[in-house]
């Protein structure tokens, strides 16, 4: 609530905000003194007067914001947070511009990560996914009262390409792998081929997971694991049962399906560096990580025929739209469906 008072010949308006008694003197004018007290009254309605806590630190906001992400989100997306928050603490490190308050930070300070990243070699849609990360920490800034505007606003993206063609691998480049990989990594890849599972679904897969006499995989929830999408099933075909029983026949007392050497979870980037040398050493080109061969799985799938939507399904896609990557491979599908006809 705001009182119009007048002390001598000056008018000011008594008000109170967050329990605070304030004075604001608004002239001599009666006219303009009572369009003020109307200007204010609308403000304290819209609560756009409220005062920000004390110019807090970077580092406060970033305790608080880890803290959110520990209660609100999956282990392998607060992992994922957590390296590109490393990624941004470095750019600090090495800013010539120390930046600790939550006031020093602008949409230029972006920019220059934007750039810094660039010349570390991060791709734009990596950076583009960084900055969203940065950008919901600012804003929950607002939300919790830090500041009144988010310092991300205005940024612009990285420009990346509309489609991107999946890279693939041929018929014979599969067995190629398959010849050169050895006793470990064989059954790994084999699988990677006739599933299309995910790199991390592939490694969080345990034994309770398979359904031998339904012949199918679930892809489901651990508690330190969440699939990137949805729970699924995919089907088994015959190749990869006799992979799955011979995997169980060697498993010695470990619960995950495809464990590394040692019996526990395969490690960290270890088999997109082991693919990496073999993608090499066979000249595969661009086609020269794990998740290649997801692609792989995908478009022969689509080459040999198979719709849209079941892809979709056995890929654990979230929409379509991700799936429609694959769609240039079915043109020659498309050409001949009209020769099915003949009226």
């Amino acid at each position: 609530m705001a009182t119009l008072r007048k002390k001598g010949n000056a008018y000011f308006i008594d008000y109170r905000v967050n329990g605070r008694r304030l004075r604001k003197s608004v002239g001599r004018s009666k006219k303009i003194a009572e369009l003020a007290l109307k200007d204010l009254e609308v403000k304290l309605a819209k609560n756009e007067l409220g005062f920000l806590k004390a110019d807090q630190s970077f580092e406060k906001l970033l305790a608080d914001f880890k803290a959110y992400c520990q209660t609100n989100l999956a282990p392998s997306t607060r992992k994922r947070y957590g390296s590109i928050l490393d990624n941004f603490l470095r750019f600090l490190s090495q800013s010539p511009i120390r930046l600790e308050k939550l006031s020093q930070f602008t949409p230029k300070a972006f920019e220059d990560f934007k750039q810094f990243r660039k010349s570390e070699g991060a791709e734009n849609r990596t950076v583009n996914a960084e900055m969203i990360v940065l950008r919901m920490m600012f804003r929950l800034a607002i939300t919790w009262g830090y500041q009144k505007a988010n310092p991300t606003d205005g940024v612009s993206r990285l420009r990346v390409p509309t489609t991107v063609a999946p890279k693939f691998l041929t018929e014979e480049q599969c067995k190629q792998l398959l010849e050169a990989s050895d006793d470990w990594l064989r059954p790994v890849f084999f699988a990677f081929l006739n599933s299309g599972m995910r790199k991390s679904e592939l490694e969080n897969l345990e034994w309770r997971d398979v359904d031998f006499d339904r012949r199918k995989i679930k892809i489901a929830v651990k508690d330190d694991w969440t699939p990137k999408t949805n729970e699924r099933e995919i089907p088994v075909n015959d190749g990869l049962l006799n992979v799955l029983k011979e995997q169980r026949a060697k498993a010695n007392g470990s619960r995950y399906v495809f464990p590394d050497e040692d019996g526990n979870r395969i490690y960290k980037n270890r088999l997109l560096k082991r693919y990496k040398a073999l993608a090499k050493k066979l000249n595969f080109g661009e086609a020269d990580t794990v998740h290649s061969l997801r692609h792989t799985f995908a478009s022969h799938l689509v080459m040999k025929g198979e719709g849209l939507a079941t892809v979709k399904r056995l890929m654990g896609h979230a929409d379509i739209d991700t799936t429609m990557i694959y769609s240039h491979l079915t043109e020659k599908h498309v050409d001949a469906a009209v020769d099915k006809l003949n009226f």
